[in-house]
């Protein structure tokens, strides 16, 4: 079944017995991204700001103060039911005097979040395998700019003496003419990894 991410930043906002409920949902691509999200948009004034994420097989949620499953993981299976991934919602709530009792609870959290990524601007996952690159800051412009040229994005980014190495998701059925390229731009110096070979080279 295909799975989706979003583009750009979904706001939704709706009213549910006088409490106010405003969905945001954004693309995460690891859990750091995620909390970094639910922290500069979590509102201070809102009575509750309840939020869940999931990146591949990693996914977390939280209630915020509201009763235990009725907020976090109900924005878990909004996000799981439209078939989201690498995806991170943030749904604040404003006390509006009535209480809406469990029930009620699951199905605002749940149907604000899940109408949030329904009205999302979305884009198809591709099948990814995760490639460690290494090469010489020499080697590191040109290597760089070719790699959009294979659909692969640098997901992490560190430097040594030695040069640069990067953590890069690339479409699976690309993923051996990026290794070929990537040796022939660094003559055969630059070193790699893939995720189906621990051995490396």
């Amino acid at each position: 079944m295909a799975q989706y991410t979003l583009t750009e930043l979904a706001t939704y906002q709706e009213d549910v017995r006088k409490s106010r409920f405003a969905a945001l949902a954004s693309k995460a691509d690891n859990p750091d991204e995620a909390l970094r999200f639910f922290a500069e948009h979590s509102v201070p004034t809102a009575t509750h700001n309840c939020w869940a994420y999931r990146i591949g097989n990693e996914y977390r949620f939280n209630d915020d103060g509201e009763p235990g499953g009725t907020a976090g993981r109900p924005i878990l299976q909004a996000i799981e039911g439209q078939q989201c991934d690498r995806v991170a919602v943030l749904v604040g709530r404003w006390f509006g005097g009535i209480k809406l009792g469990p029930g009620g609870l699951i199905r605002a959290y749940g149907g604000v979040a899940a109408q949030c990524l329904r009205l999302g601007s979305r884009i198809e996952l591709v099948d990814e395998e995760q490639l460690l690159l290494q090469c010489t800051f020499a080697d590191m412009a040109l290597v760089q700019s070719r790699l959009g040229t294979f659909g692969a994005r640098i997901q992490a980014e560190e430097f040594d003496a030695a040069g640069v190495r990067w953590q890069v998701g690339v479409p699976r059925q690309l993923a051996d003419a990026l290794v070929a390229a990537f040796t022939d731009l660094t003559r055969g110096q630059g070193r790699y990894r893939r995720e189906a070979d621990e051995q490396g080279h």
